[in-house]
Formats: structure tokens, C-alpha cells, sequence
């Protein structure tokens, strides 16, 4: 039988490293391990620990006949799915939360400020590894105000471990559904000028050279859910060498009582920048900073509010091919069909014009720049794309990451070391 200690139902960030991934899920072990990173700034918030989730499944009804009955289930039986997952998401959000919990929340929200507005987010433990992505398959809530409501939010975060997406997930990939835990991320809601994604790689063509940054007004879920096309730049060496702006129409902000609304763009802005060329190059030392501590490429979300960055999210890039090891440090160059890596030699079969190169140099303006223009794909410098889309408010169980996605079936070009 599980015992829980009553004082980690409930810790701060600061409290909180990347160690602790079983107690506080994906989400909160990165932030945590943010906030430790001196002269990256990361808004306010704690977590509600794997513990409590665990203190609430034990209080279902019928859940380990459920779990097993889940368990069997085809990953190809939706309708089944979709049946079994919402009953036990209406079990978990009507249990109700015990007292203790609810006054350990209640004092670190105390420590926010009495009227504080919130995020309240998803932290599964089968969540931002390294080796699987199961991003945006739970469910993150914006601009939440009151305890009340914030409560409320929470259950639903715990339920939404057994969405119908991330159950399908977890079938198809072997996952233990009882090994899959929820932790709640409650956050102080920010109301930014702009917000985006960052990648410290590109995640078209992996190489990790550049960093690539997309950006648009209001609140980030527009970006993520594919509601608007972003702002596009490419940051090599400290420098800008490819953006792309985009005509922004609409945006998603912050109302004043709580929740979210989409917004028209003033036409004058719409074809305005979300940041300058010195913002975006400031934004991409933090990036590297970031890369630098967690020791991998990263995917980071991040907000602007009065010229300050806030980093609210950061995840390993699960796609990015690796780079083979080399026994020497001379510079090599590598192609990649799918995830399948090889050097340049073993190529020739394929007809594929391969440059020999001595130095970083020539790497930069024959082997990156010609090979993209030769084989155009989406996302290439210049070209703004596009997030897969879905709910844009409050639920991001459908959401689509760009890092997160299949990559085409094509010829990839990367510096190596």
C-alpha cells in the first residue's frame, strides 16, 4: 500500500528539481529546474503532487476493474475508448477533495496573492522525456481565478490523464496506464504583449546550429492550438538570418474576471513584428542558456511582458535525429533519410550531390543554406508554419507541437560537433 507524507501533497518550485519527475510529473520538474537557472525568470506557482492524484484514484469507484478493462482494450477501438475514458474522467472529477489538501493549496495560493489568476496545468509523469513525447495530451487551463475555481480546474487536470488521446497513446506505445501518474502545475498567470516557441534546434532539419523562434501577440495558445500564422526567425551565432512576419489577425488574451477571448488584431499591427531583432537574439542566449543546463536541445515557451522574458515551459526536442560519434575532431557532415543516419560515403548510391568541407565555414553556406533551398520543406528559413491545431481555450488534449510532429520522409542536413 502507497503512503503518502501529508507535506508533499503540495511543494513550490523552489522546492522542486528534476530529480523529482515521479512526484511532480514532466511539466513540474522542468519548471522547478528552471527557476534554479540564474537569470532565467519563471513566473510564480507550486505543484500538487503525484501524491494527492494518488489519494484521489484510490477514492474511484470500480477503478482498478476500469484500469484493467482499459487495459485490454484495440488502440483502434475509439468508440470503446471514448466510452470507458469518460466514465473514469467523471469518476475523478466528482471525488471530492480532501480538507487537508484543500488547505495545503490553499496556503500556497496565500503565497501568490489572495486574487492572484492562475494557470492550472497538467504535469503527467509520462510526459517531456527525452525518448517520447506525450505532449499536449492533457489538459491546461488559463487565467483561472478564485480558490473555488482553481479547485475545480485541478480535478479536471486529473482526469485528463485518461483522455481518450493519451489513453490511445499509452496503448499504442505500451504504457501502463497505472503507472502514469498526474501532478498539477498552478502557475501565476502572466498577460504578455507577445509569447511563442523557441527551439535551440531546428526541428525541421535538426540542425543545431541555428535556433528557431516563432512568435505572435496575445497569449501563446494561439500559436500552439493554430489559430494564427506566427512571426518566423532563425538566430545563428547571434545574429538574425532569416524571418519571416506574419499578417496576425487575431490573438487570444486575458480577461479581467478569469478565462480567455480571442481578439481582433488592430489592422495597423497585424503585419507588425511581435519582436525586434534584438529581442529575438536575447531570446535565443536564454534559449541556449536552458540548453546549456539541461545539457539536450530544447523546445521552451516563453512570454514577453514589458521587455522581460518569462520562461514558462521547457521540454527535450524528441524528434531531433542523433549525431553519430566520431573518433576524431575533424568536421563532418551527415544526411538523414527518416531516423536513419549514415555518413556521406555511403550516400553515392543515391545520386545525392555531397560537399566535402575542412571548415564550419563552407558548412554554413554550402552545406546548410544550398541543401535547403534544393529540397524546400516546411519550415525552411523564410517560410512561417504552421501548428496542427485544436481546442484553443482551455483544453490542449489535441494540441499539435511542432518538435512533436513526423517529420517528412527527406534528406536533412546538420553540422556535426
Amino acid at each position: 500500500m502507497h503512503t503518502v507524507r501529508p507535506d508533499r501533497h503540495v511543494l513550490g518550485f523552489e522546492e522542486i528539481d528534476r530529480t523529482q519527475l515521479a512526484l511532480v510529473g514532466g511539466k513540474g520538474a522542468h519548471l522547478g529546474e528552471l527557476s534554479r537557472i540564474e537569470g532565467i525568470r519563471v513566473p510564480a506557482g507550486f505543484c500538487v503532487t503525484t501524491d494527492a492524484f494518488r489519494r484521489i484514484m484510490a477514492e474511484a469507484p470500480s477503478i482498478d476493474e476500469r484500469l484493467d478493462r482499459l487495459s485490454r482494450l484495440d488502440p483502434d477501438d475509439r468508440e470503446a475508448i471514448r466510452t470507458l475514458s469518460a466514465q473514469i474522467r467523471r469518476a475523478l472529477e466528482e471525488i471530492a477533495i480532501p480538507d487537508d489538501l484543500v488547505a495545503a493549496i490553499n496556503r500556497a495560493l496565500g503565497r501568490l496573492g489572495e486574487h492572484a489568476a492562475c494557470a492550472v496545468r497538467s504535469s503527467a509523469t509520462a510526459e517531456d522525456l527525452p525518448t517520447a513525447s506525450f505532449a499536449g495530451q492533457q489538459d491546461t487551463y488559463l487565467n483561472v481565478v478564485g480558490t473555488a475555481a482553481i479547485l475545480q480546474h485541478a480535478s479536471r487536470c486529473w482526469a485528463s490523464l485518461f483522455t481518450e488521446r493519451a489513453v490511445t497513446y499509452r496503448l499504442r506505445n505500451g504504457f501502463d496506464h497505472r503507472r502514469a501518474h498526474m501532478a498539477v502545475v498552478v502557475q501565476q498567470m502572466l498577460f504578455p504583449q507577445a509569447a511563442g516557441v523557441l527551439f535551440t534546434a531546428d526541428p525541421v532539419t535538426s540542425n543545431r546550429k541555428v535556433v528557431s523562434v516563432e512568435a505572435s501577440f496575445g497569449l501563446g495558445a494561439a500559436l500552439v492550438s493554430g489559430l494564427v500564422n506566427a512571426d518566423s526567425y532563425t538566430v545563428r551565432d547571434g545574429e538574425v538570418i532569416a524571418k519571416a512576419v506574419a499578417t496576425k489577425r487575431l490573438a487570444i488574451y486575458p480577461l479581467p474576471a478569469g478565462g480567455t477571448q480571442e481578439q481582433a488584431i488592430d489592422p495597423v499591427r497585424r503585419e507588425q513584428p511581435a519582436l525586434t531583432d534584438s529581442q529575438v537574439v536575447r531570446l535565443a542566449q536564454l534559449g541556449r542558456r536552458i540548453e546549456a543546463h539541461f545539457g539536450l536541445p530544447q523546445d521552451i515557451e516563453w512570454c514577453l511582458v514589458d521587455d522581460d522574458f518569462h520562461i514558462v515551459q521547457s521540454r527535450p526536442i524528441t524528434t531531433l535525429f542523433p549525431i553519430p560519434a566520431a573518433a576524431d575532431e575533424e568536421n563532418h557532415v551527415y544526411v538523414s533519410v527518416g531516423h536513419q543516419q549514415m555518413m556521406t560515403d555511403p550516400m553515392k548510391p543515391l545520386g545525392l550531390s555531397l560537399w566535402k568541407l575542412t571548415s564550419p565555414a563552407p558548412m554554413r553556406e554550402a552545406g546548410g543554406r544550398l541543401f535547403r533551398r534544393r529540397h524546400p520543406g516546411p519550415g525552411v528559413a523564410g517560410e512561417p508554419r504552421r501548428h496542427r491545431g485544436g481546442p484553443r481555450e482551455v483544453r490542449s488534449a489535441d494540441r499539435g507541437r511542432a518538435a512533436d510532429r513526423p517529420r517528412p520522409r527527406r534528406l536533412h542536413p546538420v553540422t556535426a560537433r
